[in-house]
């Protein structure tokens, strides 16, 4: 596997003390935690952005036909 290097950011939230206390009792690290909901969250509006943009396009795409689609294709593949 081939992983791109990219340069980190720090990033930061604010807690509570009590919180904090909780998470320094129960060992919780809390970078790893912060990291994979952001990761979810940004994967979860990229999701929705596409959502958003296939129903945009779904009224132009319902007008074109499977045939002219076809047609079209093969037409291309001809002219080469």
């Amino acid at each position: 596997m081939v992983r791109s290097v990219s340069r980190l950011v720090t990033v930061s939230a604010k807690i509570s003390e009590e919180l904090k206390r909780r998470m320094d009792e129960l060992k919780i690290k809390p970078s790893k935690i912060i990291r994979e909901a952001i990761e979810y969250e940004v994967k979860l509006r990229e999701a929705e952005e596409l959502k958003n943009m296939l129903d945009e396009a779904e009224p132009i795409l319902a007008k074109l036909s499977v045939e002219r689609a076809v047609r079209s294709i093969r037409e291309d593949r001809r002219s080469r």
